[in-house]
């Protein structure tokens, strides 16, 4: 069983600089998955050879082989669960069953929407407590 916790945040200007952080990030590693992903694709094509066919696992692997420093200092679980989620858009854009789904496309900031993902949050005394990048202290 899935359970989901909605809530409400009220943030200081520190956490909605770490929040806005934290959407920026996300959608950085989807775009450049989906950069990669494309490049991927295309040169599987070219080639036909498919030991240079996309998936989640090559496309993490190399976006964590190229990390720049300032991306240690933010947590490592937003590009997992971004690449995830993009191997699931690609993964549906593919399937048969679902002809209107459209392929997955860069995300922008002037959306008015932003968001992340996290399954490492938790809810103590009241406040939020998301999970720290490695090496960073309280």
């Amino acid at each position: 069983m899935i359970r989901v916790q909605k809530v409400r945040l009220y943030p200081d200007q520190t956490m909605k600089k770490v929040l806005d952080d934290l959407c920026d990030y996300r959608r950085y590693c989807w775009n450049q998955g989906l950069a990669l992903w494309n490049d991927m694709y295309d040169s599987s094509l070219i080639l036909g050879d498919k030991k240079v066919k996309p998936s989640e696992r090559r496309v993490r692997d190399e976006l964590v082989a190229t990390k720049a420093d300032w991306q240690y200092q933010l947590s490592a679980r937003c590009l997992q669960l971004a690449i995830s989620d993009l191997g699931k858009a690609w993964k549906n854009f593919f399937d048969k069953a679902r002809p209107d789904w459209g392929k997955p496309k860069f995300k922008s900031k002037k959306a008015p929407r932003q968001g992340f993902k996290t399954d490492r949050a938790k809810i103590v005394n009241g406040k939020l407590r998301l999970d720290k990048p490695l090496g960073i202290k309280t």
